[in-house]
């Protein structure tokens, strides 16, 4: 992988990270077409470029951390402050946020254990183009209809371990090829009743450990595999540092939109692709 390919895939995936249009699809889309240009890159579904999708997935939770820095910021120090009250016996009963962070655990464990299940199951019969495009289509009423939704009353106070399973559920669906994390999460939130700005928050906070943990077991898997890398670490590097600079702006993008209940724009890419894909003008596994 040459540096200029380790930047494309950086800006394809800090784009579409976030942009709820399916990162995974529009990245291995991105290195089909090099690879039919004559590019010596290893296979999409190669033990090395997984990999390389993870770490500029990684990337972009840096992106994450920046432009939602205050709320993050506030949730640890809330959560330091609930634990020392708690050793000292003054706790609040709430323990507000201890609590959340406890929540966003069990949503990440939910995504685990069933993405551990779709990995056994294997998401090939998944793949196959026509899949695709119904996934696809299915995101993009998704998004749709999260500009529809009204006004909804839960705020974090009200978030309960049923919701966190549900929208854990969620992100290990979308696991599926054509299925937007972010778009997906944030409905499953918005549905369940979180407002706007908690559904969009919730999402990306879980996105992070989630994404962390996907890294570190795929890095264990390669290194099991003992194979030399045809990606090198430069370009590990290049990919991780270029998704999270692209990242920033799409996410600021992406909450502004959100917050404005215009996610219908993305709906009519999706429609669109999905249409390219069943027509077999793109390929998306």
């Amino acid at each position: 992988m040459s540096v200029l390919e380790a930047i494309l895939l950086g800006i394809v995936q800090g784009v579409f990270m976030f942009v709820p249009v399916s990162s995974t699809s529009h990245l291995a889309l991105t290195q089909q077409v090099l690879i039919d240009r004559g590019s010596a890159l290893p296979p999409p579904d190669s033990p090395e470029l997984i990999l390389f999708d993870l770490v500029v997935h990684a990337g972009t939770m840096v992106s994450v951390v920046v432009v939602l820095r205050r709320s993050l910021a506030k949730l640890i120090a809330g959560a330091w402050a609930d634990l020392r009250s708690r050793l000292a016996g003054t706790a609040d009963r709430r323990n507000r946020y201890l609590r959340l962070i406890g929540l966003g655990a069990l949503s990440t464990v939910t995504t685990g254990v069933l993405g551990l299940v779709i990995r056994e199951t294997g998401t090939e019969v998944f793949a196959a183009p026509s899949i695709i495009a119904v996934n696809l289509t299915i995101t993009g009423a998704i998004l749709w209809w999260t500009d529809l939704a009204g006004p909804r009353p839960r705020g974090l106070d009200d978030l309960t371990p049923m919701i966190a399973v549900g929208i854990g559920l969620a992100q290990a669906i979308a696991l599926l090829p054509g299925i937007s994390r972010s778009g997906l999460t944030i409905a499953a939130a918005l549905a369940l009743g979180l407002r706007r700005r908690w559904a969009a928050e919730y999402s990306f906070f879980i996105a992070i450990p989630t994404i962390l943990a996907g890294s570190l077991v795929q890095a264990w898997l390669v290194a099991r595999e003992g194979e030399p890398l045809l990606v090198d670490g430069i370009a590990f590097a290049t990919g991780f540092v270029t998704a999270a600079i692209v990242g920033i702006g799409a996410l600021a993008l992406v909450l502004s939109l959100l917050y404005r209940a215009r996610f219908r724009i993305f709906s009519i890419y999706v429609w669109a692709l999905a249409a390219a894909v069943a027509a077999g003008w793109v390929t998306a596994s």
